[in-house]
């Protein structure tokens, strides 16, 4: 399987802008131009190992790890580091559980105001005026 870098783009779920972000990260190799003569003569073909690379970073981003993660987990992939990748994964579980935890306080806070609105409806309303600085 060969594509461009639009057809890798949109098998990603990605633009082109963004694969080319990833290359200029070193997370995702440039492939050299195929044949053409000229200034920029010929096209990069990208192939099936280019689109898993992509869809691991894009997959991995949404698990919340940052590029810095995952250039890290895709060199602990050629060591076979297990015991890192455990460790960067509980970092991630950690940092969403602390997101999570804020997130249902905020929560908590907001359905207090939202039943405070309605219990009356004379004054300000307490969603408001919570968020007035």
């Amino acid at each position: 399987m060969q594509m461009t870098i639009g057809k890798l783009a949109t098998a990603g779920g990605v633009g082109v802008e963004t694969v080319r972000y990833y290359q200029r990260r070193g997370l995702m190799g440039t492939p050299a131009r195929s044949g053409g003569v000229g200034w920029g003569g010929g096209i990069r073909r990208y192939g099936a190992d280019d689109l898993r690379r992509l869809r691991f970073i894009r997959a991995a981003q949404t698990a919340g790890f940052t590029l810095d993660e995952i250039s890290e987990l895709l060199s602990l992939d050629q060591s076979d580091d297990r015991a890192r990748v455990r460790t960067l994964a509980r970092q991630r579980i950690a940092a969403l559980d602390a997101k999570i935890a804020q997130m249902t306080q905020t929560r908590a806070a907001l359905a207090r105001l939202a039943d405070q609105c309605a219990a009356s409806e004379a004054g300000p309303c307490p969603i408001i005026t919570a968020f007035e600085p």
